[in-house]
């Protein structure tokens, strides 16, 4: 375990608080003008799932926790449980949507990804920063129409709705930031 000053959590790190293991979710730094400045984050029990709101302050130590990354593939989908498959012992786990979050949306069938593990216990997925998916969905694209103007939502193959430009059309791949959600741009 490795400390780290509360000013410097960022979303999706995975901390150790009071025995137990929670992901930042959401966090904001205040700072009053006449009092000490703090950090109020939104965290997630990875084992339980329950939400929970906590203030730091702004010299406080949190004890990240030292994750395991091991290379898995991605299987398949069933209801609320995602299956992945590691690809050198051929071992199975199993990770729930609450704790994958949006995550979920980027993931397809037989795709390689790091699992993260805490002990040995799965604890969350680390994505590459961008994923190319193929628009299932949108409005149809209008002639000539160029980049800059207007934007429109567009189903992609995993559910996500995303705003892309008006000349994207279905069938076409696009490129996601998988940190925003945003379209960066046409493959």
């Amino acid at each position: 375990m490795s400390s780290i000053q509360a000013t410097r959590l960022r979303k999706g790190m995975l901390i150790k608080l009071d025995a137990d293991l929670y992901r930042v979710l959401d966090l904001y730094h205040i700072t009053p003008g006449n009092k000490r400045g703090h950090v109020q984050s939104r965290l997630r029990d990875i084992r339980s799932g329950r939400l929970i709101d906590h203030k730091f302050r702004s010299e406080d130590d949190v004890e990240r926790a030292t994750l395991d990354e091991r290379e898995m593939q991605f299987l398949y989908r069933d209801g609320d449980l995602f299956h992945f498959m590691d690809t050198s012992s051929y071992e199975q786990v199993h990770l729930n949507r609450e704790i994958l979050g949006e995550s979920a949306m980027y993931l397809l069938p037989e795709t390689l990804i790091n699992v993260e593990f805490y002990e040995s216990e799965p604890v969350g997925i680390h994505l590459s920063l961008t994923v190319d998916l193929k628009v299932t969905d949108t409005v149809p694209g209008i002639k000539g129409a160029t980049a800059s103007a207007q934007v429109k939502p567009a189903t992609v193959e995993t559910g996500l709705v995303v705003s892309v430009p008006a000349f994207i059309s279905t069938g076409d791949v696009i490129r996601i930031n998988t940190e925003t959600g945003e379209y960066l741009s046409r493959v």
